[in-house]
């Protein structure tokens, strides 16, 4: 029973894996061409369902987590997907005013990149159980630039979306309501942006100490 379940789970995340993959390609073809182009005003039209798909993806990483298909500590999966989901769906799907905003191609490129790489990764150790040693070089070097682009990208977005936050008051809820209830989306913003400053670097030296085990190991593959 415990053999086939390996295998289930095998065959599962070699799927999941190489079609996220593809998604993330996707996104990364379509955005360096509308940026060739057309310049990063274009980018987000160019993007948008690809990107939601293949970040909206990620949500069951949080799953794999805590289930114990892949060893990722949800502790490090959840602020990650977490962030991504809230700055696809809660910032740029929500207030189209900032899709033109120049942080939406770094944060574009940045993401994609890194999910390239890093989809190409597990889906190679699943399939193959290793990975070619170039691809683990770029999977745990990469990162060392694209994740202060990332995050500073999402950061930068988050902070031009609360004036459209405060001005429309989307996503607000204001007193009195059958609920009894009071919410203002503008002020969670700035709850959000709170959250970033010890998350993100608990996340980068979490990559760094994985990036130091895996590099220094003999690469015998």
């Amino acid at each position: 029973m415990a053999g086939i379940f390996s295998s289930l789970r095998r065959i599962y995340l070699i799927l999941y894996n190489w079609i996220v993959f593809l998604g993330w390609f996707q996104v990364f073809y379509l955005a360096v061409k509308s940026l060739k182009n057309s310049g990063h005003e274009s980018v987000y039209a160019a993007v948008e369902k690809p990107l939601i798909l293949a970040q909206s993806a990620a949500f069951v990483e949080i799953l794999h987590s805590l289930f114990g298909l892949v060893r990722s500590p949800v502790t490090a999966t959840l602020p990650q997907v977490s962030s991504r989901l809230y700055v696809t769906w809660g910032i740029l799907y929500s207030f189209p005013e900032i899709r033109t905003h120049f942080f939406v191609g770094s944060l574009v490129i940045s993401w994609s990149v890194t999910e390239i790489i890093r989809y190409a990764f597990f889906g190679f150790k699943e399939a193959l159980g290793f990975a070619p040693a170039w691809l683990l070089w770029l999977r745990y070097s990469t990162f060392l630039i694209l994740y202060p682009v990332g995050i500073t990208s999402e950061v930068g977005l988050i902070y031009n979306a609360m004036s459209y936050m405060k001005e429309t008051e989307k996503y607000s809820f204001r007193m009195p309501n059958k609920l009894n209830f009071s919410f203002d989306y503008y002020y969670g913003a700035f709850v959000a942006l709170g959250i970033y400053v010890p998350c993100s670097p608990h996340l980068y030296g979490y990559m760094l100490g994985q990036r130091k085990k895996a590099l220094s190991k003999p690469k015998t593959q």
